[in-house]
């Protein structure tokens, strides 16, 4: 897996902090951009509930290596903008899949993954002969490798991070979701200071199917 911070909002901290002190002030955002410090006037904002201001500030990642069965959970996450390698325009000559640490772990797991996916790629190279790749492409798995980009403002990156760094989430997104915080903290710690699954902030919300290991510190 592969994960890049593409471009982003300039001074997001700033930028979201000026919008956030503008909804009390008499100035304009414009006039406030240097004004106090960005992580404690979001800190106070945010923590109020006022988490509009903070949709002014974009990322915009580019993440390859990557499973299918990563990308259909990712898509979810509807208030984004993704674009996603075509299968019909971009045929498949190699196989590039991902191997779960858990088949990894155990050979004869990996011997037959392994297996099939060498026979789904035969098929699919057989097939794209004779027939369109767009029609070749229903025998491929989801562990097949895609690249996508992802766009999301700081409001939906703070929800996605929270949903998807959790214990609880599937490992692949999990890891990516991580990566992109690490990437995002670079850029804006004031805007992802509390950045994280709901542990980070406070108590476990899932109950009984908790993990048991609340993170008070972030990997």
């Amino acid at each position: 897996m592969n994960v890049r911070l593409l471009a982003h909002t300039p001074n997001a901290d700033r930028v979201c902090a000026a919008a956030g002190r503008s909804c009390y002030s008499e100035k304009p955002s414009a006039d406030l951009l240097d004004k106090g410090d960005p992580q404690r006037t979001l800190g106070k904002i945010v923590g109020m509930g006022h988490h509009s201001v903070i949709e002014h500030a974009v990322f915009t990642f580019s993440a390859d290596g990557v499973s299918r069965a990563l990308t259909h959970q990712l898509v979810r996450h509807r208030i984004a903008s993704f674009s996603q390698q075509s299968q019909r325009y971009v045929p498949l000559k190699e196989p590039t899949y991902v191997i779960p640490e858990t088949v990894k772990a155990d050979q004869r797991s990996l011997k037959l993954y392994e297996e099939i996916m060498r026979r789904i790629w035969d098929a699919y190279g057989e097939l794209a002969e004779t027939i369109p790749a767009e029609d070749a492409r229903y025998v491929l798995p989801n562990g097949c490798t895609t690249n996508i980009t992802i766009t999301m403002n700081a409001r939906e990156l703070l929800h996605f991070f929270s949903l998807r760094c959790c214990e609880r989430a599937q490992w692949e997104i999990r890891e990516l979701a991580e990566r992109m915080l690490a990437l995002c903290m670079e850029v804006s710690p004031a805007i992802f200071a509390d950045g994280g699954p709901p542990c980070v902030r406070g108590q476990c919300p899932e109950g009984e199917l908790s993990c048991g290991r609340p993170r008070r510190v972030r990997p």
